[in-house]
């Protein structure tokens, strides 16, 4: 059972190092343990960064996405407890250290802000890790390098975002920027899933146009739905401090535009699993559609709980958690609807798809 003890004269105020204990274990002793467990981590993992093979190449692409994803559910759990400003700075989690001590918040929640900082170099680890194996694979693929790339730039401008709402009080405006950029380098981090186990080459669209369409659309009205959850978040009472400046919106009005959102959502899901299996789409089409039917619904059955019950803090915490499942699930048929074809072949072209939207690879063009 989690337990976090200090002694009652400096829950509110002063918090000293030593007087944060969770489950009995000084703070500083589970920084200790966490530093130690990445330590033998990357021993026992070292063979498949520095000499890595296409199936580690893809778990590392897929620990970026799950770490990702994880720190935005995270985030979500310092806004409900009204941890964000645990540490009232940024660099530093107080004037006078990087480590909670002396703060003016009490010390549970600064242990809760602390601990989600202290993710991000898990974030940023994994993403390094990802782009030193992707640069010592051979052959050395550029398409992969540049996603790899960009991700652990990703998550130091997650770093930056992160100060820039501290420095804000926690500006609603801040607080979803935050969230988004992690959306952004999880879709990121999924191309790079996907593109791993596909050969270098060219993308082409793999199954019927109007699938690959709908696929499209689903990213943008996808984002869309996630920019409307941050102005429902802003607008609610869920800001992270009891300070925290809010949106002047009506709630009910925000979140009305979400849900609309939500349902335009589940609407191309439900015409993207009906499109590819009407047209014999690749398995994996077929699956990432159903997946993403699936999460749609029960995201949208949490939504509308979480409303009636007056947005319960554990519900908005699994609301996020929901979010990024939909997100990725969005991404992942999204990058099914292409594959990657080396120089010198080809698929066939839209106008020469079989009548049921199917496309399957054909010999090399001509000339070779």
């Amino acid at each position: 059972m989690f337990a976090l003890t200090v002694p009652q004269a400096t829950a509110a105020a002063q918090v000293p190092p030593d007087t944060i204990h969770l489950i009995g274990v000084p703070l500083w002793g589970w920084q200790i343990a966490v530093a130690a467990a990445g330590v033998l981590a990357l021993v026992l993992l070292a063979r498949t960064i520095w000499v890595p093979t296409t199936r580690s190449l893809r778990a590392w692409a897929l620990g970026n996405v799950a770490v990702n994803a994880g720190i935005a559910v995270t985030g979500a759990t310092v806004r409900v407890t009204s941890s964000g400003l645990g540490c009232s700075e940024w660099p530093k989690c107080t004037p006078e250290s990087f480590v909670p001590v002396g703060g003016d918040h009490p010390a549970l929640n600064a242990a809760i802000e602390f601990g989600n900082r202290t993710l991000t170099f898990l974030v940023l680890a994994v993403g390094v890790i990802t782009l030193v194996a992707v640069l010592r694979s051979r052959p050395r693929r550029r398409d992969l390098t540049r996603l790899a790339v960009i991700i652990p730039f990703g998550v130091l401008g997650q770093g930056v975002v992160g100060g820039i709402t501290v420095w804000t009080g926690l500006h609603p405006a801040s607080v979803g920027a935050h969230f988004l950029l992690s959306l952004v380098v999880t879709f990121i981090a999924v191309a790079l899933y996907v593109r791993c186990q596909e050969p270098e080459g060219t993308p082409q669209v793999s199954t019927g146009p109007g699938l690959h369409a709908l696929g499209i659309g689903l990213v943008v009205v996808g984002f869309l739905l996630m920019v409307a959850g941050t102005v429902v978040t802003g607008t609610g009472p869920h800001g992270g401090d009891a300070e925290a400046p809010r949106w002047g919106f009506a709630l009910e009005s925000v979140t009305r535009m979400h849900s609309s959102l939500a349902w335009l959502t589940l609407l191309g899901a439900a015409a993207a699993a009906a499109a590819a299996f009407r047209g014999d789409a690749r398995r994996p089409v077929r699956v990432s559609a159903l997946a993403l039917v699936a999460v749609v619904v029960a995201q949208g059955v949490l939504g509308y709980v979480q409303y009636a019950l007056e947005l319960p803090e554990w519900l908005v915490v699994a609301h996020v958690l929901g979010s990024t499942l939909t997100w990725i699930a969005i991404a992942r048929l999204y990058f099914s609807t292409t594959r990657l074809v080396p120089g010198g072949e080809r698929e066939l072209s839209a106008e020469n798809a079989d009548p049921d939207g199917r496309r399957r690879p054909v010999g090399p063009a001509s000339g070779r």
